[in-house]
């Protein structure tokens, strides 16, 4: 059995590498149709789209592969990025990519993102990640070494119920990243467990009921281990109790004042950064998809007998639910780091 939890990273004293395709795939793996599916945030899709669709409908023509994004509400599962899929042949599929990872490049460089080391995440099925890490992780590990860029598989523990996906983290450079997503399509490629052709970007339920809500994006659906990091204060609106561990006198605080209901939970002031964003870029868009309003407790303002900062969230059922995940999912994500 394969481990749930596997990264990797090239060797420290590993030298950087010109920037040369390694194998391919066999001719006809390289001719048959496939597709590769990866994460954009919102931002990153309008400028893949282009003004009127001019900028993907040149990458199309330019490269001969198929590229499709899911709508704006269809966020793949616990997080806020839109799906990319790029279908057609194989060097087609390689070379629209190099397009939409330097076109991705040049927005970080214009957003003043000095980082040179970014990271694209994959979609790749559970069937098919076996392929990807090999025996005792070898085929993995060839990856890396052949690429230069750090490779990480989401744990399989992780995943939803009722979904078989998982993510495959490169991170690196520009080339790094295109030299790694080259190997990894090269093996899903000879891969027979891989779905070759898919009709939609986005192959799943496009709601999930939860009690006491109407139908929430299934993309916000939320990681069970983020409630273990917060503390809520129960919301009096869809009957879920909170964790409130170490809140003392914790009281409800749902409200239905002409302005929606609201509620109030505390996050660790160490992970406030990470919701807000730089220049408040995560909050507004937290804002924007949910339609609910944020309120963040100024620093030393804390919830009753702990050091988390309050946020408190109003609007509707469902722009509660969704800002909630949202901001649960970025928490989560930085606890990770």
């Amino acid at each position: 059995m394969e481990s749930s939890d596997l990264a990797y990273s090239p060797a420290d004293d590993a030298g950087s590498k010109p920037y040369v395709y390694p194998r391919s795939p066999s001719s006809d793996d390289k001719e048959r149709p496939t597709q590769l599916r990866f994460l954009v945030s919102n931002m990153a899709a309008g400028s893949i789209i282009g003004k009127g669709g001019a900028t993907i409908a040149e990458f199309q023509s330019l490269t001969g592969a198929r590229i499709q994004l899911s709508r704006n509400h269809e966020f793949f599962p616990g997080t806020s990025d839109r799906i990319i899929m790029v279908s057609g042949e194989f060097n087609e599929i390689i070379k629209a990519l190099e397009l939409i990872l330097e076109k991705l490049m040049i927005e970080a460089e214009d957003n003043n993102d000095d980082d040179t080391r970014t990271k694209v995440r994959l979609i790749v099925p559970n069937s098919s990640c076996g392929a990807i890490i090999g025996k005792g992780g070898s085929t993995i590990k060839s990856f890396i070494e052949e690429s230069q860029a750090d490779i990480k598989i989401s744990p399989q523990e992780q995943n939803y119920a009722g979904f078989n996906d998982r993510l495959v983290t490169v991170i690196g450079s520009l080339e790094e990243q295109k030299r790694a997503i080259f190997l990894i399509l090269s093996k899903l490629a000879e891969d027979a467990h891989y779905p070759q052709n898919m009709s939609s970007p986005f192959p799943y339920n496009t709601g999930t009921n939860f009690p006491g809500f109407a139908a929430v994006p299934v993309g916000y659906m939320v990681p069970s281990m983020a409630y273990n990091a917060m503390n809520y204060v129960s919301n009096g609106i869809g009957g879920r109790h909170a964790n409130t561990k170490g809140l003392g006198s914790a009281r409800p605080t749902g409200t239905n004042d002409g302005q929606g209901s609201s509620m109030t939970f505390g996050v660790a002031d160490e992970h406030i950064g990470a919701v807000v964003g730089r220049g408040g870029r995560n909050i507004m868009e937290i804002t924007q998809i949910s339609g609910a309003r944020i309120k963040i407790s100024d620093r030393g303002d804390f919830m009753t007998g702990t050091s988390d900062r309050k946020i408190t969230i109003t609007g509707s059922p469902e722009a509660i639910r969704t800002a909630e995940a949202m901001i649960m999912q970025r928490v989560s994500a930085n606890s990770d780091r």
